[in-house]
């Protein structure tokens, strides 16, 4: 029997190498997880119905001497990421049954090593959300306590990972997406440099803002992922390559807690004594803490300027979903009427995002939102810049709270907003980010995860990788 739970994608390597099993027996071992689970947590949306055929394929490389790290490694990935002949629906009714014509270029990148997808990952809907309640297909539940969310919008994908239903997976990060349920579901979750990794292939929510990132167990897991879909693309004109930096023996960390108790004020002293417990950890492993003082204004305007930015891009993003080039048409007497009963398809958040959107570009609004939003975004990059030339590493909570009741927020979308404080400033400034599962703490009789989050100058992934393993470590 395969020990799902201690599982890492290296350690499957070497077993599947050595012959200990193979990767079809992988294959299965998932597959009769998902069995299991997957009626109760609603983590995938499909389970693909060739995954032992893909296992073979990958045994025969194996055998072949012709295997890489992630050959036959089983991964789960979100349905906002186009696998060529597969359904892909961003959890929406306004695409229902649609194919992908192609595959995105990081299942491209995954194909040539062997990889085996299992299927695709709930998520809220169009990515517009923080707790996977938005999906038109039912919420998903966090596996640590069944009467909580997952998070969002990457739930799926961070619950199938975390309950041993995939062994690694792909989601997307726009304002915290992979990172905040990494953090309410106890995983590493990684969100890259913003260009490090194709967009080509990744429905649009954000343009200026959107990742693809991943999902482990380790930061070893994550790493190994992030190395195999980096780089350049020709089809996206955002990405590049770039050098890892060369890292120092002596890492350096940074902290705000006044910050943290200004942005969460009920919370604000349990999460300083979190980063607290944390910093000590780091320093006894040889990292040192440096101090940085900052305009806490303008780290604390990232959340509106995130909500101004985010919907002008949506409501231009989705403008293309009418019911004439994608998904299901609903006929009306004209075809004004056609575009309004086809996109009443979408759920009330992504209508009030586009909403918003396209109020904040209209004519009389657009200088006085979107484009104060855009300076605000200058100086976020900017007071980023003045943090990382002293320190190597910043620390931070991924999110205000552990994971919340399951309809708490839902008639609140202010304060479903307010969840993501810690996370959007990494988009906006596009810079890399992590949340490593540092702690738990125990609620009604459950011990829930609580996440740190590490951030880090653009292309200084290897130091969060580094820096995470340090908080990981035993």
């Amino acid at each position: 029997m395969i020990d799902l739970k201690n599982l890492t994608i290296q350690k499957a390597h070497e077993d599947m190498v050595s012959g200990k099993y193979t990767a079809v027996d992988l294959a299965n071992a998932y597959l009769k997880n998902i069995e299991d689970k997957n009626t109760e947590l609603n983590a995938y949306l499909e389970v693909f119905d060739d995954v032992i055929k893909q296992a073979e394929e990958a045994d025969k490389k194996i055998k072949e001497g012709k295997a890489s790290i992630l050959t036959g490694i089983p991964i789960a990935v979100k349905d906002n990421i186009m696998i060529e002949g597969r359904r892909v629906g961003a959890a929406s009714k306004i695409l229902k049954d649609y194919r992908a014509t192609y595959d995105s270029t990081v299942i491209e990148r995954l194909k040539k090593e062997g990889v085996v997808f299992l299927g695709r990952t709930n998520m809220d809907e169009f990515a517009m959300g923080s707790s996977t309640e938005n999906s038109a297909y039912g919420v998903t539940k966090n596996p640590h306590d069944t009467s909580r969310v997952p998070g969002g919008s990457s739930g799926g994908s961070a619950v199938a990972v975390a309950s041993d239903m995939a062994l690694a997976a792909l989601g997307s990060d726009t304002g915290g997406s992979v990172r905040q349920p990494a953090s309410f579901c106890g995983v590493v979750g990684l969100k890259p440099s913003y260009g490090s990794v194709s967009r080509h292939g990744l429905m649009a929510m954000g343009s200026s803002l959107d990742v693809i990132g991943t999902f482990g167990k380790t930061a070893e897991d994550t790493k190994i992922l992030f190395d195999c879909i980096k780089g350049k693309d020709k089809y996206d004109s955002t990405s590049m390559d770039y050098d890892a930096v060369n890292l120092s023996e002596n890492l350096s960390f940074a902290t705000l807690d006044d910050f943290i108790r200004a942005s969460a004020k009920e919370e604000g002293e349990f999460l300083v004594k979190k980063i607290s417990e944390s910093a000590t950890k780091l320093s006894e492993r040889g990292l040192k803490s440096v101090s940085v003082d900052i305009d806490q204004k303008i780290l604390s305007s990232a959340l509106a300027a995130y909500y101004i930015i985010m919907p002008a891009e949506v409501s231009s993003n989705l403008a293309r979903f009418d019911g004439v080039k994608y998904g299901p048409r609903e006929e009306g007497g004209n075809l004004l009427d056609s575009y309004m009963k086809t996109r009443s398809l979408f759920g009330n958040e992504v209508r009030r995002r586009i909403l918003l959107g396209t109020y904040v570009l209209s004519a009389g609004y657009y200088d006085s939102y979107y484009g104060n939003a855009l300076s605000v975004r200058d100086n976020i990059r900017n007071l980023f810049k003045e943090i990382f030339s002293k320190a190597d590493v910043l620390i931070l909570p991924t999110t205000p709270t552990p994971a919340f009741k399951i309809g708490e927020k839902a008639d609140d979308p202010l304060s479903m907003y307010l969840a993501d404080v810690f996370t959007v400033s990494a988009n906006i400034a596009g810079i890399p980010a992590v949340s490593v599962p540092a702690s738990s703490v125990e609620i009604d009789g459950k011990k829930l995860p609580f996440g740190i989050q590490l951030m880090s100058a653009w292309g200084n992934e290897e130091k969060l990788f580094k820096v995470a393993k340090s908080l990981l470590d035993k």
